[in-house]
Protein backbone atom coordinates (compact mmCIF):
# COMPACT_ATOMS: atom_id res chain seq x y z
CA UNK A 1 0.00 0.00 0.00
CA UNK A 2 1.64 3.36 -0.80
CA UNK A 3 1.27 6.26 0.92
CA UNK A 4 2.25 9.86 1.18
CA UNK A 5 4.27 11.82 3.73
CA UNK A 6 2.79 15.27 4.49
CA UNK A 7 3.58 18.38 6.33
CA UNK A 8 0.56 19.78 7.85
CA UNK A 9 -0.29 22.83 8.43
CA UNK A 10 -3.12 25.75 9.51
CA UNK A 11 -4.25 28.85 7.36
CA UNK A 12 -7.31 30.55 8.77
CA UNK A 13 -8.38 27.32 10.41
CA UNK A 14 -8.34 24.93 7.95
CA UNK A 15 -5.65 22.39 7.61
CA UNK A 16 -3.23 22.16 4.51
CA UNK A 17 -0.58 19.51 3.41
CA UNK A 18 2.34 19.54 1.58
CA UNK A 19 4.80 16.57 0.46
CA UNK A 20 7.69 16.46 2.99
CA UNK A 21 9.95 15.85 -0.12
CA UNK A 22 9.60 19.11 -0.86
CA UNK A 23 10.28 20.93 2.96
CA UNK A 24 13.53 22.04 3.02
CA UNK A 25 12.81 23.67 6.77
CA UNK A 26 10.31 25.25 9.40
CA UNK A 27 11.36 28.72 10.60
CA UNK A 28 10.13 30.81 12.86
CA UNK A 29 8.62 33.84 11.74
CA UNK A 30 11.43 36.91 11.78
CA UNK A 31 11.83 39.97 9.46
CA UNK A 32 10.77 40.69 6.11
CA UNK A 33 12.27 43.28 3.93
CA UNK A 34 9.29 43.90 1.62
CA UNK A 35 9.59 44.72 -2.14
CA UNK A 36 8.59 47.64 -4.01
CA UNK A 37 5.90 46.64 -7.46
CA UNK A 38 5.37 43.12 -6.19
CA UNK A 39 2.02 41.54 -5.96
CA UNK A 40 0.56 42.04 -2.22
CA UNK A 41 0.93 38.53 -1.57
CA UNK A 42 4.86 38.38 -1.42
CA UNK A 43 5.84 39.34 1.52
CA UNK A 44 9.53 40.18 0.86
CA UNK A 45 12.55 38.46 1.55
CA UNK A 46 14.19 37.19 4.35
CA UNK A 47 17.83 36.38 4.89
CA UNK A 48 18.85 32.35 6.21
CA UNK A 49 22.06 30.74 6.85
CA UNK A 50 23.15 33.13 4.55
CA UNK A 51 21.33 32.83 1.72
CA UNK A 52 17.99 34.92 0.56
CA UNK A 53 14.58 33.75 -0.13
CA UNK A 54 11.32 35.36 -1.45
CA UNK A 55 8.53 34.69 1.29
CA UNK A 56 5.12 34.12 -0.05
CA UNK A 57 2.13 34.83 2.07
CA UNK A 58 -0.53 32.47 1.39
CA UNK A 59 -3.28 34.09 3.25
CA UNK A 60 -3.25 36.98 0.56
CA UNK A 61 -2.28 34.34 -2.28
CA UNK A 62 -5.57 32.38 -1.13
CA UNK A 63 -7.55 35.55 -0.84
CA UNK A 64 -7.97 35.12 2.82
CA UNK A 65 -8.58 37.49 5.50
CA UNK A 66 -4.97 39.19 7.75
CA UNK A 67 -4.24 37.87 10.79
CA UNK A 68 -1.59 39.28 12.67
CA UNK A 69 1.72 36.93 12.96
CA UNK A 70 2.50 35.62 16.62
CA UNK A 71 4.26 33.05 18.14
CA UNK A 72 2.79 30.52 16.31
CA UNK A 73 3.33 31.62 12.50
CA UNK A 74 5.97 29.83 11.16
CA UNK A 75 8.07 30.38 7.19
CA UNK A 76 7.75 26.65 5.72
CA UNK A 77 10.66 26.64 3.09
CA UNK A 78 10.42 24.64 -0.21
CA UNK A 79 11.47 23.65 -3.41
CA UNK A 80 8.98 24.65 -6.06
CA UNK A 81 9.72 24.24 -9.80
CA UNK A 82 13.54 24.37 -9.02
CA UNK A 83 13.21 27.71 -6.91
CA UNK A 84 13.29 27.66 -3.07
CA UNK A 85 10.97 30.06 -1.52
CA UNK A 86 9.23 30.76 1.85
CA UNK A 87 5.77 30.41 2.39
CA UNK A 88 4.02 32.05 5.71
CA UNK A 89 1.51 29.57 7.71
CA UNK A 90 -0.44 29.99 10.95
CA UNK A 91 1.09 27.41 12.62
CA UNK A 92 2.60 23.52 11.54
CA UNK A 93 0.90 20.94 13.36
CA UNK A 94 2.30 17.68 12.09
CA UNK A 95 4.35 15.54 9.68
CA UNK A 96 1.78 12.26 8.91
CA UNK A 97 1.58 9.38 6.62
CA UNK A 98 -1.49 9.73 4.51
CA UNK A 99 -2.47 6.10 2.99
CA UNK A 100 -3.40 6.45 -0.59
CA UNK A 101 -6.81 5.16 -0.74
CA UNK A 102 -7.67 8.24 1.65
CA UNK A 103 -6.66 10.88 -0.87
CA UNK A 104 -9.32 11.93 -3.32
CA UNK A 105 -9.59 14.55 -6.39
CA UNK A 106 -10.10 17.91 -5.73
CA UNK A 107 -14.32 18.58 -6.00
CA UNK A 108 -15.16 19.95 -9.20
CA UNK A 109 -17.58 22.35 -6.52
CA UNK A 110 -14.04 24.21 -5.92
CA UNK A 111 -13.12 24.98 -9.71
CA UNK A 112 -12.81 28.70 -9.09
CA UNK A 113 -11.97 28.30 -5.56
CA UNK A 114 -8.16 27.44 -5.45
CA UNK A 115 -8.47 24.09 -6.75
CA UNK A 116 -6.00 24.64 -9.38
CA UNK A 117 -4.02 24.90 -6.19
CA UNK A 118 -4.49 21.47 -4.58
CA UNK A 119 -3.66 18.08 -5.39
CA UNK A 120 -5.94 16.46 -3.58
CA UNK A 121 -8.10 16.02 -0.67
CA UNK A 122 -6.81 13.40 2.65
CA UNK A 123 -9.59 12.34 4.97
CA UNK A 124 -7.42 11.77 8.25
CA UNK A 125 -10.35 10.63 10.93
CA UNK A 126 -12.58 13.40 11.14
CA UNK A 127 -10.21 15.78 9.62
CA UNK A 128 -9.31 16.82 6.45
CA UNK A 129 -6.47 18.41 4.85
CA UNK A 130 -6.47 20.38 1.55
CA UNK A 131 -2.41 19.35 -0.06
CA UNK A 132 -1.16 21.70 -2.23
CA UNK A 133 0.03 20.81 -5.61
CA UNK A 134 3.12 23.18 -5.10
CA UNK A 135 4.21 23.18 -9.16
CA UNK A 136 1.07 25.36 -9.56
CA UNK A 137 0.87 27.44 -6.46
CA UNK A 138 3.21 29.67 -8.20
CA UNK A 139 2.84 31.71 -11.17
CA UNK A 140 5.67 31.65 -14.19
CA UNK A 141 5.95 35.36 -13.17
CA UNK A 142 6.08 34.62 -9.33
CA UNK A 143 8.93 32.02 -9.55
CA UNK A 144 11.37 34.44 -11.42
CA UNK A 145 10.62 37.15 -8.78
CA UNK A 146 11.45 34.38 -6.54
CA UNK A 147 14.48 33.48 -8.94
CA UNK A 148 15.47 37.68 -8.90
CA UNK A 149 14.95 38.05 -5.19
CA UNK A 150 17.41 34.85 -4.53
CA UNK A 151 20.55 36.24 -6.87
Amino acid sequence: MASRQLLVFKLNGDSYGVEITNVDSIVPMKEIVKVPNTPDYIQGLMSLRGKVYTIFNLRKKFSLPDQEFDENTKIVIVDVNSVTVGFIVDEVNEITHIEEEDIENTPQSLANLGRKYMSGIAKVSEKIIMILDLSHLLSFNDTDIAKAGSN
